[in-house]
């Protein structure tokens, strides 16, 4: 079963949509390997102050494999918006039987 990866920062959103705009090629390169790596589902979301990007991946390895991987172009991009560190979380889904949506 697939985990759903989450990391959050704080940071700026606005900065992270600009840089995005600016260069799209380095957040297509990024995309191109973690599809490559197996990324299933991607997302960034924004609030004030924070950042959350929401992932899904076959397992917790390939997305540390892809971090890892990729971290020479990741961390400037994180650095240039981001002001504290990133909390990364691995979560599997829960069978409670309520399941609404997402192809329930």
């Amino acid at each position: 079963m697939s985990v759903i990866v989450t990391l959050r920062v704080s940071g700026d959103p606005g900065a992270l949509e600009r840089m995005s705009k600016e260069e799209p090629e380095r957040s297509q390169r990024i995309l191109e390997h973690a599809k490559s790596r197996g990324l299933i589902a991607h997302r960034f979301y924004g609030s004030e102050g924070k950042i959350m990007v929401i992932d899904e991946w076959p397992d917790p390895e390939s997305f540390q494999a892809f971090f890892s991987e990729m971290e020479s172009e990741i961390g400037p991009m994180m650095q240039a918006v981001a002001t504290s560190e990133p909390e990364i979380v691995f979560w599997t889904k829960l069978d409670t039987g309520d399941d609404v949506g997402w192809e329930a």
